[in-house]
């Protein structure tokens, strides 16, 4: 078996990680001090142990030095020409233990990031919790606002744009406040938006009371707008992104009288 045969059939690594048996180990070391090449492969080994240790310190929760201070570990001896006198059982056992170091470290870094991914989805979950909880008294308020009987209901109709949308408006004037249900709007195009209009029909005078720019976004299609006119009607027409200042009555989408 010639140098690279040797080095490429892993019998170096086995002696650097201790895993031969006594006589092996003697067999190899007796061949290393034949060979520089081998020396040389075997301290790159030990090499790439150190830096595979040194890595692994920067990961983990608490330092090498507190693994190591448990195990048993002689003193390190590097590989000389002259047969040292240390126990090669020895040497074996601290290359070993280094590995052991490096599997513990590993472990802890892995460990410390399963429990700021729990920390994470647990923060995550409670967060989910309070919106739903949030989201619940929300529904519950719009339920109580809907059944009041206080409470103008103010059904607008599709027009000739959209025949088949509708929307429906709940004036409140005791809190000068609409709650705006659209979910009968299809969702606008691209670079359009929806805007809400109070009219006086006589003469015919629009004011705006605002855009539905997250009308896309809105699941529930649930809008709350302020309202301080004294309005006959109430309009959605469909804008550019922005709104405008008049009603474009060529897009009117939804249209309602307040019953007198």
């Amino acid at each position: 078996m010639n140098t690279k045969e040797y080095i490429a059939s892993g019998i170096l690594e086995l002696y650097v990680a201790g895993s031969l048996s006594e006589k092996e180990n003697e067999e190899v070391y007796a061949t290393i001090l034949k060979n520089k090449e081998l020396l040389i492969e075997v301290r790159s080994i030990e090499n790439a142990v150190l830096q595979l240790t040194a890595a692994a310190k920067k990961d983990a929760a608490y330092s090498f030095d507190d693994i190591k201070a448990q195990l048993t570990v002689k003193e390190t001896k590097v590989i000389s020409i002259k047969k040292p006198k240390t126990n090669w059982l020895q040497y074996s056992g601290w290359v070993a233990s280094f590995l052991i170091g490096s599997i513990l470290m590993y472990t802890l870094s892995q460990n410390t990031q399963l429990k700021d991914q729990v920390a994470n989805e647990k923060q995550q979950l409670e967060e989910q919790i309070d919106k739903a909880s949030t989201n619940l008294a929300d529904a519950q308020k719009l339920i109580d606002i809907f059944r009041d009987k206080d409470i103008i209901s103010i059904p607008l109709v599709g027009q000739q744009v959209s025949p088949t949308s509708y929307a429906k408006v709940y004036w409140d004037k005791k809190t000068n406040s609409i709650y705006l249900d659209a979910k009968g709007l299809p969702d606008p195009p691209k670079g359009k938006v929806y805007q809400v209009w109070s009219l006086k029909l006589t003469p015919l005078t629009p004011t705006s009371l605002g855009i539905l720019d997250t009308f896309t976004a809105d699941a529930n299609k649930i809008f709350t707008i302020t309202n301080e006119n004294q309005s006959e009607a109430f309009g959605i027409t469909l804008e550019p992104a922005g709104g405008s200042l008049s009603p474009n009555l060529e897009q009117l989408y939804t249209l309602g009288a307040v019953s007198s």
